[in-house]
């Protein structure tokens, strides 16, 4: 098929599942539809270890937004899809790029649609179709649109159609149809402009011959001045973090114990604070190892002291991150005490790939292309995992369960907490459950719009 066809078949299918429903199940398939008609159409050579990996998320994805149908699920749908689509075409293209090219194209997708040579057939079509398109279609589209709007603007133009009754809504339908169409075009027919392409090359993670030599950085510092400026600053800092640590440390398992609230705002201000140190710290090595020092012969007391002060952060990290586990098995599992670990394994995460790009000699770029990665990693976890279910679960095996919070602010809890009405013999939450607002909600639903996790409540 061609690029035409992919645009009016996916165009067809999105009005088809979408179409007076709410979204829920329809994205799930829709989302799978667009993965498999991408996978069919990516030519072998670009059929990289990448590409099958996000063919495989951008299924898995689809399969979670279907069964949860949150934000989260959205997002991993939404970046999977993107990413396939945007690794079909362009192999060695940065992910870094994805966004100006996403941006761009909303932007210049009007304008592409107008050039119809550039993405319809160039050769004559069938007599069939050309009838089909010039004395069907088209007068049906035109039609379409005007009668809605001679019917917005005169009641007695929409009284003469009274008698007509056609259960259609031609407003969203035809809503459907342009975001259909935009989201298809979009998709299929994306263009890269030159200046993206030429950026491509700014984000290789290697170095170039010519950032090899060794050379000032700036005109009124000289290379040696500039070295040893690395060197007093990172021993300087390494001696500054040790301390640190160490007040840390001591303010976190040897002073008195505060009331939970109090414990809770110190927690949350000290995991604020060691990411923040993280990224300044990454900021000052991304610095002092932006070029020629990853090869300059007398720097290796200076990538010594990077590592080493990379070493104490990661310490520091360590630490936070046995705090807010003391934290949690003092007083439970929340949303928040989980989204820290994330934040934290990210800085950890951060901090390995500064370590290797100094090992390696990598550019300062190569950290972003890294951790662009492992952010969407982080989405994909995130969407895959029933937290909520993994949060009530824990927090029942204490004696302070909070029944009605986990009933009221956490998400996908209900099974969990059917369970734990069973367990007790409390068939009055038991029925309670299953007739909280968003279940009833859910289970009325039609089938396209359902979300499997609440069909199979019971």
């Amino acid at each position: 098929m061609k690029t035409h066809h992919y645009i009016f078949l996916t165009t067809l299918l999105f009005v088809i599942v979408f179409y007076d429903q709410n979204v829920g199940l329809n994205l799930g398939i829709i989302g799978i539809i667009y993965a498999v008609l991408t996978f069919f159409r990516t030519p072998e050579r670009n059929r990289t270890k990448t590409f099958i990996f996000l063919f495989v998320t951008s299924i898995i994805s689809s399969a979670a937004f279907a069964w949860y149908g949150d934000f989260p699920s959205f997002l991993a749908v939404v970046t999977s899809l993107l990413l396939l689509g945007y690794r079909f075409r362009n192999r060695r293209m940065k992910i870094l790029l994805l966004v100006p090219v996403f941006v761009t194209n909303c932007f210049t997708e009007f304008f592409r649609i107008l050039n119809f040579d550039a993405w319809l057939p160039k050769r004559n079509v069938s007599g069939l179709w050309q009838k089909t398109l010039a004395f069907v279609i088209i007068p049906l589209i035109l039609i379409s649109v005007f009668f809605g709007i001679y019917s917005a603007g005169s009641d007695h133009f929409a009284n003469l159609f009274t008698n007509v009754e056609l259960d259609v809504n031609f407003w969203q339908l035809f809503a459907m149809i342009v975001l259909g169409f935009f989201i298809a075009f979009n998709y299929w027919n994306f263009a890269v402009e030159r200046f993206i392409y030429k950026s491509n090359r700014l984000l290789d993670n290697n170095f170039g011959e010519k950032d090899k030599i060794q050379k000032a950085t700036y005109s009124f510092l000289d290379l040696d001045a500039e070295r040893m400026s690395g060197v007093i600053s990172l021993f300087a800092l390494n001696i500054l973090l040790v301390f640190f640590i160490i007040t840390y440390n001591y303010e976190q398992f040897y002073e008195s114990v505060k009331s939970p609230v109090k414990l809770s705002e110190e927690t949350h201000e000290r995991v604020n604070a060691v990411i923040l140190s993280i990224i300044m710290s990454i900021l000052v090595i991304m610095f002092y190892f932006k070029s020629n020092f990853n090869f300059d012969p007398k720097a290796g007391l200076m990538k010594m002291l990077a590592k080493v002060w990379i070493f104490l952060n990661a310490v520091l990290v360590i630490s936070a991150m046995v705090k807010n586990s003391e934290y949690i098995i003092n007083y439970g599992f929340t949303y928040k005490r989980l989204g820290v670990y994330a934040f934290l394994i990210l800085a950890l995460i951060g901090l390995v790939t500064t370590f290797i790009k100094i090992q390696k000699q990598k550019r300062n770029v190569f950290l972003f292309n890294t951790m662009a990665w492992y952010i969407y990693g982080v989405i994909l976890v995130c969407s895959y995992i029933n937290w909520g279910g993994i949060i009530t679960s824990e927090n029942m095996k204490r004696k302070d369960f909070a029944l009605n919070y986990h009933k009221t602010q956490i998400n996908f809890s209900e099974k969990q907490l059917l369970n734990y009405a069973e367990e007790h013999h409390n068939d009055a939450l038991k029925s309670e459950i299953l007739n909280l607002e968003r279940v009833k909600f859910q289970k009325n639903e039609t089938f396209l719009s359902q979300v499997l996790y609440y069909q199979n409540l019971k």
